[in-house]
């Protein structure tokens, strides 16, 4: 089966796990965490089939989703899948549909539909490495919240990747430097995704990219 329709018919979630200043301790009387997994909520937004529902929303993550199922697909035993296990501390920053897009745009990849962005980043970066820029987004080990991460300025994220994020927050939000330095760094858009359990997520406006 062509690659681009086993891209269609996949879906999961991406992680990021952090060092430095940002770790948060509960306290003793905090409820525990629980263990509903980053995979099942991106999950909620496919079709019957379980493939990823494109449309015109650019705040949503049909192509994060369509994108972590390619993997999968390709590689059941990814990296990837540890965002399928809600039993195990992380956590991930999500770009959105329109995160894609920029991202995209800035490296020449540029498609009218989700499904056609899906393959061109596919086409260009290939399954593996879609798979380490996706694990570029995921911090293992620690669960960062949206108030933490507004504390943790200047903090180096260590990313499932083995590569390195630095948080930068300035008065206009909180951003994210990779290892790009041509394109714009992401900003955090959405927070808190997933609250409550031991994997949480942040949603942000451009894709991080790694030094591939």
């Amino acid at each position: 089966m062509h690659f681009r329709h086993r891209v269609v018919a996949a879906a999961a979630a991406v992680g990021f796990a952090a060092a430095s200043a940002v770790l948060i301790v509960p306290s003793a009387q905090a409820a525990m965490p629980g263990s509903k997994s980053l995979a099942s909520v991106l999950l909620k937004d496919t079709t019957a089939q379980g493939n990823p529902s494109y449309d015109k929303n650019n705040a949503d993550f049909d192509i994060l989703t369509a994108a972590v199922l390619a993997v999968l697909a390709d590689n059941p035993s990814s990296s990837v899948a540890v965002l399928t296990d809600g039993s195990v501390k992380l956590t991930a920053f999500l770009p959105t549909d329109g995160g894609f897009r920029r991202t995209g745009e800035a490296l020449g990849l540029t498609a009218k539909s989700e499904s056609g962005l899906v393959g061109k980043y596919v086409d260009t970066f290939g399954v593996s490495g879609i798979e380490s820029i996706l694990l570029y987004h995921v911090v293992p080990g620690v669960k960062i919240n949206a108030k933490a991460a507004a504390a943790a300025d200047g903090a180096v994220l260590s990313t499932a990747l083995k590569q390195t994020v630095k948080v930068n927050v300035t008065k206009k939000g909180i951003f994210l430097e990779d290892k790009a330095t041509t394109i714009r760094d992401p900003k955090v858009v959405i927070t808190d995704i997933n609250k409550g359990n031991l994997q949480i997520a942040h949603g942000i406006n451009r894709v991080l990219v790694p030094g591939l």
